[in-house]
This record gives structure tokens, C-alpha cells and sequence, in this order.
């Protein structure tokens, strides 16, 4: 053992090679790339947008302890990475996490941290975008060439820096990026973030989310009662309640956090009925019947950014070199998302799920016509090309309310909304004066 470590082998501990199995599993996403649907033939993919909640990761706290437990041994691929990266001799540490009682354990992880199950399921999700893109669509390059190709973006929080660390490393290994062409991973300050709903930015939108909390525990802690003679006494007693201590969305973090790495929970928490009532609730709380105005500050900014980027490559078609976008994000981020266009499934999403916007060009039709009218084509205006944009969500196609219309769709297939009827609902969406729409009385922006 390493010189300052001590054994922190307690009850209160558990690695991943005593991860137990267990009964009931929260879904899993993977990217499907067997199963992805490829387009009708005459559209053409210009730009595909993808935002992937982060990999796997402990609790963001202390829950449920003693039966879930309290230190989690899940983080030395990480650490070893970090510790053995190529710095300059006066740089190079080795970073151990240390408990408050002063024990310190190699790959112990802190607390919202990044697993290294979280590292490999992104890696994963990476090397899937790759067979999907590259070697089934043949989309993207398989060698990176130039800058401008790929754009990466994280909020900026470890664990979603770290997960899409993994994601470009399975998309772009080293060994297929030019020298001149290593991929950029962008951040974000907090002010200017809109991969999630801004509340340091917006107070207005922490006013009125606070006010919808507030709603849901009047309107489904009544739920939650008939579960505290199952769940109470693995809360010291406590009824489990959307504004309880802890928190009814906390205690399901923690038991979808530890299920999602085989770690055994109560016998209650495998239970799927149980655990359903309790994402009924949070779910309502987090996003469940939110106005145009929350939709608007919560979503509107990132939409439009998608939008605007979405419009830029219709314009200037090839000019434009950029294919695929990458948003490392938040489970609340795509709930959300999901939520403000209209098409959310009222359930948490999992580690590793996504949504895609892909851009489609249709292809005009070869027109074969006589001598003379070949002569005078040059001379007509050429037809104006129509895109469309297709959501996906857990590997499903999202069907827009927005563009149920027709001549909003592609005839026949509603799950290709036009550019335009999307462009239409995203500015609805946009906030146009921000700081106005974000100023809430009792708050100083």
C-alpha cells in the first residue's frame, strides 16, 4: 500500500468487484446503430446535433446510508489517467480522495464524480457514433482532416467534461485525427451556459421553478404516503415526500446511481411499482406542466443556438464544414428539451441517453426534358432545396406536435419536420429581450 493510505475496508464501502446483482433495473440507452433507421433516399444528412446526458457516477450525496454505501471504490481508471498524463515534471501528482476521518483509498470517488463504468459506457456511446456515422452512413470522415469538422461542447461540471473526454475519444481516437486537427473541447462560463436552464443568468426562471416545486409537493406528496411503511425506515424514520429530507428526487438518484453499478439496494427500491410512484412525482416536479415562460428561459436559448446553426448550414451548404455537434449535458437538459417541444415520456432519462437532431437536404428530381429546354434552364431560377430536421430520443423517432400539419413534414413521414416549421416553433421559443425576460421581483440581475 502506498506510503499515507490507509484501508478504508468498511461496511460503509464498496468497490466494483462486490457489486451484487439485483432485480430491477432503471432503462439503459445505449445508441443503436443496427437498429437506427436510415432516411428515405432522397434526402440527403447535412448536420447532425447530439446532446448526451453524462456516463455513470455516484450519488451527488449521502443517501440511504448505511444500506446503500457511503464510499464508492469506482473511480481508478480515471484518477490513473490524470496521474500519468505526459506535464511537465514540476505538474505531474498523483490524486487520492480523502474521507473526513482521514483515510484515503486509491480510486475512491467523490461525491457526483464520473465511474469508471460511467468512462467506458461513454467511450461506448463515442465508438457508436462512429459505427453509425462514419462506417455504416459513411457521413464523417474516417480520418479528422481539417478544423471546423466536429464541434464539442460540456457544461462545466467534471463528470460531463470527463464523460465527453470519452465520447471523442471513441468518435476520433488519436489515431484518426490530424496533428493540425485535434478535437476542441469547449466550456462555457456559467453566465453565458445554455446546455441547461440558466438560473445563475435567469433568476426569473429559479423564481418560477421554485414556484413549481413548491405546486408538486402540495400535488403529489399524497402519492408518496403509502410508501413510507415500505421506505421510511431506511430513512431514519422519515416519510419520503418531493420536499422531504432527503429529498424524494435525491432518494431516487441514489438508488438509480447505485443500481446502475450493481451495488444492492433495499429490497424495496428493486421493487418496480415502488420506484415508479416515486419518478411519477419527481418527474411532475421537475417538468411536468411548465408554461411557454419557462419553456422559453429553461430551453428557448439552446434551441435557438441549434437553430441558428441548423439555418447557417442550409445557407451556405458546403462552405459550411461543419457536420456533427457533440453537447456533453445533464439528465435535466434533455428532459427538458423533450418536455418543451412537446414529446417527453415522463421518465428520467438514463445515464448515456440522448437526443439527435440530424438536418436533412432533399435531393432535387434529374428532369429530362427536350433540346430547347435544356438550352433555356440556365436562364430559370434554380428551385429552392428543402430540408428537413428529424429528432431522435432514446433511439426512437420524436414525431413533432409542432409539425403534425401538412406541408410542415415530409408527406408520408411525419417525423421529418421542415426546417422551416421547426425554425418557426424555435423563435416562438427564443427569448428576445433576455434580461427583461429574466428580471422577477425581489431579484437584482
Amino acid at each position: 500500500m502506498p506510503q499515507g493510505l490507509r484501508s478504508a475496508k468498511t461496511p460503509s464501502t464498496v468497490s466494483h468487484n462486490e457489486a451484487l446483482p439485483y432485480t430491477y433495473r432503471p432503462p439503459q440507452a445505449p445508441l443503436d446503430v443496427k437498429g437506427y433507421p436510415v432516411a428515405p433516399r432522397d434526402l440527403q444528412l447535412e448536420q447532425v446535433h447530439v446532446y448526451v446526458r453524462h456516463g455513470e457516477r455516484t450519488p451527488v450525496g449521502i443517501r440511504l446510508a448505511p444500506f446503500i454505501p457511503e464510499h464508492w471504490i469506482m473511480c481508478k481508471t480515471g484518477h490513473q489517467r490524470r496521474n500519468h498524463e505526459d506535464l511537465e515534471e514540476i505538474l505531474r501528482t498523483r490524486r487520492v480522495v480523502e474521507r473526513r476521518d482521514g483515510i484515503a483509498t486509491e480510486g475512491l470517488c467523490l461525491l457526483g464524480e464520473l465511474t469508471d463504468i460511467g468512462r467506458q459506457s461513454t467511450f461506448n456511446y463515442g465508438s457508436a457514433l462512429r459505427s453509425l456515422y462514419v462506417d455504416r452512413l459513411g457521413f464523417l470522415p474516417d480520418f479528422l482532416q481539417i478544423r471546423g469538422e466536429a464541434y464539442f461542447r460540456s457544461t462545466n461540471m467534471p463528470r460531463t467534461i470527463e464523460s465527453l473526454e470519452q465520447i471523442i475519444h471513441g468518435l476520433y481516437p488519436k489515431t484518426k485525427c490530424n496533428p493540425s486537427a485535434v478535437p476542441t473541447l469547449l466550456l462555457r462560463n456559467g453566465r453565458d451556459e445554455n446546455l441547461l436552464g440558466n438560473t445563475m443568468s435567469c433568476k426569473r426562471l429559479e423564481y418560477l421553478q421554485i414556484g413549481f416545486a413548491q405546486a408538486a409537493a402540495a400535488a403529489y406528496n399524497q402519492t408518496l404516503e403509502p410508501l413510507d411503511k415500505h421506505v421510511s425506515k431506511y430513512l431514519d424514520g422519515r416519510p419520503i415526500r418531493i420536499d422531504g429530507k432527503p429529498r424524494a428526487s435525491g432518494v431516487l438518484d441514489t438508488v438509480r446511481a447505485a443500481i446502475a453499478h450493481g451495488v444492492k439496494v433495499p429490497p424495496e427500491f428493486e421493487e418496480k411499482a415502488i420506484v415508479d410512484v416515486i419518478e411519477q412525482a419527481v418527474v411532475n416536479e421537475w417538468f411536468a406542466d411548465k408554461t411557454q415562460e419557462v419553456r422559453r428561459l429553461g430551453m428557448g436559448p439552446l434551441l435557438s443556438d441549434l437553430s441558428q446553426k441548423m439555418h447557417h448550414k442550409a445557407e451556405r451548404g458546403a462552405e459550411d464544414p461543419l457536420k456533427i455537434l457533440v453537447h456533453s449535458t445533464h439528465d435535466t437538459a434533455l428532459a427538458a428539451m423533450c418536455s418543451t417541444l412537446d414529446v417527453f415520456d415522463d421518465k428520467w432519462p438514463a445515464f448515456t441517453a440522448s437526443i439527435t437532431f440530424e438536418l436533412f437536404k432533399k435531393s432535387q428530381p434529374v428532369v429530362e426534358g427536350s433540346y430547347l429546354q435544356a438550352v433555356l434552364t440556365p436562364f430559370k431560377p434554380k428551385p429552392t432545396p428543402e430540408y428537413f430536421v428529424r429528432m431522435r430520443y432514446q433511439n426512437r423517432n420524436m414525431a413533432l406536435p409542432v409539425c403534425a400539419e401538412e406541408g410542415k413534414h415530409l408527406p408520408g413521414s411525419p417525423e421529418f419536420c421542415t426546417l422551416a416549421a421547426f425554425r418557426e416553433r424555435v423563435k416562438e421559443l427564443t427569448p428576445v429581450d433576455w434580461d427583461t425576460e429574466c428580471a422577477s421581483p425581489g431579484y437584482v440581475l
